[in-house]
């Protein structure tokens, strides 16, 4: 179960980071001062929040791999 999970984190975490890169790509392309990019802006602070509470799950799962459950 334990291996399940972990590989849908990382998938998700990669995926998440795919979206990342769509967004950054998209605030690239406009004016920073208009309103899009300020939306863009709150989504990719969402996201990339996502990925660092994602990447912290993970990283408890495998510590508590290595030094046991208990």
């Amino acid at each position: 179960m334990n291996e399940y999970i972990k590989n849908y984190i990382e998938l998700h975490i990669q995926s998440l980071n795919q979206d990342l890169e769509q967004l950054s790509n998209r605030m690239d392309a406009i004016d920073p001062n208009c309103k899009e990019f300020a939306d863009l802006d709150i989504e990719y602070n969402w996201t990339s929040g996502q990925v660092s509470a994602c990447s912290h799950i993970l990283e408890v799962i495998e510590e508590r791999e290595i030094t046991g459950w208990n």
